[in-house]
């Protein structure tokens, strides 16, 4: 029997709203419909302005979350009506929201959006607020994809590595013998995308063009590759609270370079702490690769240089990279509702198994 769910993610890159249709209730998840659009671009400097202290924030920060929630609502609403469904078809809507914070350190991530209000505009109930729990168990509230990663993806007799490329890199690691290990490895796109918007006004590097024009700057490179959270042990998670504008800024102070020849500095940061983190774990057979990091030629190239074996595209498993942290957070809103955990403790650091989200009934 179908068991429809909805997944939404806006991730630290601020680049749009992804939402998909999955079916629950078969032997194996799977995708149903999918559809993607960019964030308001008033929106999008909301969100950007939240990500550091400010007057009245709280107040922003509320309207910013009703402002995501409406967002949200026209592209479920847009996805359900691409698929020929209605409301009343899904079981409920997994909403990750829009990390503004994330201070594990200090017992608390946060991730606005207006899940009521969610609930209202669509006619469907809401799971949200799925990292809290984690955190309140002594864990790092994050990566929490690694559990979907096991399911969907884990085969017997390989060391196979899912790779999530967004904003920040995360990483899940199964084991031939089953056992999962995953955390956030550094910076994906976010310092690449703050460096080509002050540069050219784009928010992103299209296929690492602007990298691939660049040559990697070796003393700068060893410079970033200093940065602590490199070398910190897992359990560990990261975002723009660490990575942001000033840490760029604080080790660009006093040069004068080319900024393309940043640009694939940063790029090569990126694939370097990626293949670190990775290599730390052992030897991979295989990486699989999702997130808006896939799309970059140059940085793909990167990361294929650094790995002792093949690097491909999570397509090649049959699910396009572009949806697959949505899929996870459609997966982890069945698991709320069916009462079941999906935190894995040796991800994240918690004490132990949790039921994550929180339900607010259509």
């Amino acid at each position: 029997m179908a068991q429809l769910f909805v997944g939404l993610m806006t991730g630290t890159s601020l680049d749009g709203i992804d939402a998909v249709v999955v079916n629950l209730g078969g032997a194996k998840p799977q995708l149903i419909a999918s559809l993607g659009a960019p964030l308001p671009p008033a929106l999008r400097e909301q969100l950007l302005q939240l990500q550091s202290p400010s007057i009245d924030e709280i107040h922003l920060a509320q309207l910013a979350a009703n402002a995501h929630s409406r967002a949200c609502a026209d592209v479920v609403l847009a996805l359900l009506s691409k698929a020929g469904l209605q409301a009343s078809d899904i079981v409920a809507i997994g909403n990750h929201g829009q990390t503004i914070r994330h201070r594990p350190e200090c017992g608390y991530t946060l991730q606005i959006g207006n899940h009521a209000l969610l609930a209202e505009y669509t006619g469907i109930s809401v799971v949200g607020d799925f990292r809290s729990r984690d955190i309140a168990a002594g864990g790092q509230g994050a990566p929490l994809v690694p559990a979907f990663h096991q399911a969907l993806f884990a085969q017997n007799n390989s060391n196979r590595v899912v790779l999530n490329i967004g904003g920040i890199a995360n990483l899940s690691w199964l084991a031939a013998n089953g056992d999962v290990t995953g955390f956030d490895s550094g910076p994906g796109n976010v310092l690449m995308d703050l460096w080509i918007y002050q540069h050219l006004g784009s928010h992103y590097d299209a296929n690492g063009d602007w990298a691939a024009s660049g040559v990697a700057l070796p003393d700068l490179l060893a410079q970033m590759q200093a940065e602590p959270f490199f070398t910190q042990a897992a359990p560990k998670s990261t975002g723009r609270d660490l990575f942001h504008q000033a840490w760029l800024q604080a080790h660009l102070a006093g040069r004068i370079d080319k900024p393309q020849d940043v640009q694939a500095t940063l790029c090569e940061l990126t694939a370097w702490s990626i293949a670190s983190a990775i290599l730390q774990q052992g030897q991979p057979d295989e990486v699989f690769v999702c997130g808006g990091g896939v799309h970059n030629r140059h940085l793909m190239a990167a990361l294929a240089r650094y790995l002792p074996c093949a690097v491909h595209s999570t397509a090649q498993l049959g699910v396009d990279p572009d949806w697959v942290e949505a899929f996870a957070f459609a997966w982890l809103a069945e698991r709320c509702v069916a009462g079941l955990t999906s935190n894995l403790p040796a991800v994240t650091g918690a004490s132990g198994e949790r039921i994550l989200g929180a339900i607010w009934p259509a």
